[in-house]
């Protein structure tokens, strides 16, 4: 099954812009290789409003958040996870409003993926005011969110699900233009595959990631990606049993039509597969399981 992948052209940094009767979104001005097009932070109600994934610190992104809010008053800000371009300025908004952090906590493990640059970096900072967990309901001002607990790309990632408009704003668990990043020591496959058939049995009817446009057709787009990633484990096991026994290797092979840029952040994936498949028994390690180490099948 291949994944249904959705992209935008373009967008318009800086300036709050209505994606439904209840949420509007402001682009942050970020792009790369890992943000897309950039940061959406995601304002949601009208009036008391919530903010959700605020975003980079950057001056300019946090001023228009400001902005877009002007006259209204911000009384909860939810954040996905502590990457630096989801939940810095969160503590800028808290600053300038009062408006207190709702999360399922900091980030897992001060360790780095072993110095490679898969990511925009932890925000080791972050500590939310509140810690929510897995089917807690937050009311305001006429929405209520309610907390879809997702771990896998990180160990403390939460989704947040606008119940009056059945959507899920899907942080980077589930992304439309991309696959997601999972990065050992924090990310964890095995949590992550969980993670994606949890939402196979909810009803959303559409998700909004942090990065990229919206998924108006969640359920195909999430079994798409797990089929996509058990392809993967299948393309590894190829790879073993040719005698292609190093992750750097198996990206070569594997992601030969990938950006090279891409390639330290597949290869940290492509760890995390093989970490799950030496877990359940596929596959095994002459030592530990490192991005430098060497794996045969079982």
């Amino acid at each position: 099954m291949s994944i249904p992948f959705v992209h935008e052209d373009s967008v318009v940094y800086g300036v709050a812009t209505a994606v439904s009767p209840l949420v509007r979104r402001v682009m942050a001005d970020n792009p790369s290789a890992f943000t897309y097009r950039g940061t959406g932070a995601y304002i949601v109600g009208r009036g008391e409003v919530a903010v959700i994934d605020a975003g980079p610190a950057l001056e300019r992104h946090v001023d228009a958040i400001l902005a877009a809010t002007g006259g209204e008053t911000i009384t909860h800000q939810f954040v996905t996870h502590a990457h630096g371009d989801h939940s810095p300025a969160a503590a800028l908004v808290k600053q300038a409003t009062g408006a207190e952090i709702w999360a399922f906590g900091p980030h897992g493990t001060e360790r780095d993926a072993d110095g490679a640059a898969v990511e925009e970096g932890v925000d080791a900072a972050f500590r939310p005011d509140h810690r929510v967990r897995h089917g807690d309901a937050i009311e305001g001002a006429g929405w209520t969110v309610e907390c879809v607990f997702t771990p896998g790309h990180t160990s403390n990632h939460m989704c947040y699900a606008l119940r009056d408009e059945r959507t899920l704003f899907s942080g980077d668990h589930v992304m439309g233009w991309s696959t997601t990043v999972v990065s050992p020591p924090d990310g964890d496959m095995a949590a992550y595959m969980r993670s994606l058939r949890l939402l196979l049995e909810r009803d959303d009817a559409v998700f909004r990631p942090t990065h990229g446009p919206a998924i108006a057709d969640p359920r195909r787009h999430v079994a798409a990606l797990v089929a996509h990633r058990e392809a993967r484990e299948a393309q590894i096991l190829a790879c073993l049993e040719d005698g292609v026994a190093t992750i750097p290797e198996m990206v070569e092979r594997m992601y030969a039509d990938v950006d090279r840029r891409l390639h330290p952040a597949a290869r940290r994936s492509v760890l995390a597969h093989v970490v799950h498949m030496a877990e359940t028994g596929r596959a095994a390690a002459d030592g530990p399981v490192t991005e430098d180490g060497t794996y045969r099948p079982v």
